[in-house]
C-alpha cells in the first residue's frame, strides 16, 4: 500500500445501536461512582525508539496478525464515545509508526464534529512530527503530548539508546508551525536529568509549552537498569524548583492525573504526575485499550477484559457494549505501585509500552 493508497483508504464503519435508535448507551460508571470520559488506546506495541525507562533494547513485538485493524479500533473507539467518553488519546509505543493511522484519525474525526468527542488528540516521541503534525491540525487535532527527557544530545541517546534529539526538535517546530499546542513530558530520572529540569522548564515555557514531569513507573522488565536506580520522587524535585521558582498551586486540569502549578518567573504551567509518592486514582476517569483489543481498567492493576471476542462475535455492538460494561463494573479503586527495593523487580510484567501508559 503507497502513500496514496493510505490517503484514499475509507473505514467502513457498522451500524451501532445509537445510528439505529437515536439514543445513547448509559454512561459508563465505576464501581467508586467515577464517571469514565476518557480513552486511551495504543494503537502500537512498536516505537521507533528504546527509551530505558519504558522498554527492553531488544524488545519481542507482538506479530502485527494479532493486532486490531483500524476499522476495529475506529469500531471500539467509537462505542465507547457512544457510552460517554468525551477524550480519546492515541499512544503506543509511537502511535504514528502504524501504518496507516491517520485514516483512524481521520475516521474518528466525524466525533468532533458531531459535538459527540471534546478532544481528539495523542501522545507521541516526537519523530514523525514532521511528516504528519500538518494534516492531524486538519482533522482536529488541537493539542499533543511530545515526550522528551533532555536536550542534551549525547545524554537523549543514551536515554532513548539510539535516538536522534534533533529529529524530535525539528518535530516540535513542525507541530507548533501547524498551529497544535505542545505539552512536553518528561520523566523525572535519578542522575540522568534531575539536573536539567530547571533548564528544560525554562526552555518549554520560553516557547509557550506546558511542561509535565512524570515519576518513574515500575512496569516492565527493562533489562540491565533498576527502576531503584531511576526512581526520583517528584517532592523532592519540587522542593528544588521552588528554591529558584516560585510555584503556585492552581486549578487546572487537563483530563488526566497531572497536578499543575503556575511558575511566576515564566508565566507557564508545570505539572505533576506522581504515581507513587502521591497516586493520583481518587479522581481517576481513565481506561486503556491496547492494539490486541484487552482494556485495562487500571495502569497499575493486571485486570483485563478482552474486548476483541465481542466486537468480532456480532456486527451489531450489543455484545461490545455488554463487555464494556461489565469490565468497568470490575474497575479498581486504585493501584499498587511500589518499586521492590529487595527483588528489583517490576510491580507489572507487562511494558508501559503494551498500555500506552
Amino acid at each position: 500500500m503507497n502513500a496514496t493508497d493510505v490517503m484514499d483508504l475509507k473505514i467502513d464503519r457498522p451500524t451501532t445501536d445509537i445510528d439505529r435508535a437515536g439514543e445513547r448507551p448509559r454512561p459508563l460508571i465505576d464501581p467508586f461512582a467515577r464517571a469514565i470520559t476518557y480513552l486511551r488506546v495504543s494503537v502500537t506495541d512498536r516505537c521507533d525508539l528504546r527509551c530505558v525507562y519504558c522498554m527492553a533494547e531488544n524488545m519481542t513485538f507482538l506479530p502485527k496478525a494479532d493486532l486490531l485493524t483500524l476499522e476495529e479500533l475506529d469500531r471500539l473507539c467509537s462505542a465507547f464515545v457512544a457510552k460517554g467518553v468525551r477524550k480519546l488519546r492515541m499512544t503506543g509505543g509511537e502511535p504514528l509508526v502504524r501504518r496507516g493511522v491517520m485514516t483512524l484519525f481521520r475516521s474518528l474525526s466525524r466525533h468532533l464534529q458531531s459535538g459527540a468527542l471534546d478532544e481528539l488528540t495523542l501522545t507521541t516521541n516526537g519523530t514523525q512530527l514532521p511528516k504528519y503534525a500538518a494534516e492531524l491540525k486538519d482533522l482536529g487535532v488541537r493539542r499533543i503530548n511530545v515526550s522528551l527527557d533532555t536536550l542534551d544530545a549525547d545524554k537523549f541517546r543514551a536515554i532513548t539508546r539510539w535516538g536522534d534529539l534533533h529529529k524530535v526538535l525539528e518535530g516540535i517546530d513542525a507541530a507548533q508551525a501547524a498551529g497544535l499546542q505542545v505539552k512536553i513530558n518528561a520523566v523525572a530520572l535519578k542522575g540522568v536529568n534531575d539536573d536539567e529540569i530547571p533548564s528544560l522548564l525554562s526552555w518549554a515555557h520560553g516557547r509557550g509549552m506546558d511542561l509535565t514531569l512524570i515519576e518513574v513507573m515500575p512496569l516492565g522488565d527493562i533489562g540491565e537498569e533498576r527502576r531503584i536506580d531511576q526512581y526520583l520522587p517528584l517532592s523532592m524535585v519540587r522542593t528544588r524548583l521552588s528554591e529558584r521558582f516560585t510555584l503556585e498551586d492552581i486549578d487546572y486540569r487537563t483530563g488526566g492525573p497531572a497536578r499543575f502549578v503556575r511558575v511566576k518567573e515564566t508565566g507557564g504551567r508545570l505539572g505533576l504526575i506522581t504515581p507513587l509518592t502521591h497516586n493520583f486514582c481518587e479522581s481517576c476517569n481513565r481506561v486503556r485499550l491496547t492494539c490486541t483489543g484487552t482494556l485495562y481498567m487500571c495502569l497499575g492493576q493486571e485486570d483485563a477484559a478482552d474486548l476483541r471476542a465481542p466486537l468480532r462475535a456480532s456486527e451489531t455492538n450489543d455484545p461490545l457494549y455488554a463487555a464494556i460494561d461489565e469490565a468497568i463494573r470490575h474497575k479498581p479503586k486504585g493501584h499498587d505501585f511500589v518499586i521492590d527495593r529487595r527483588h528489583k523487580r517490576p510491580a507489572l510484567g507487562r511494558h508501559m509500552s503494551v498500555t500506552g501508559g
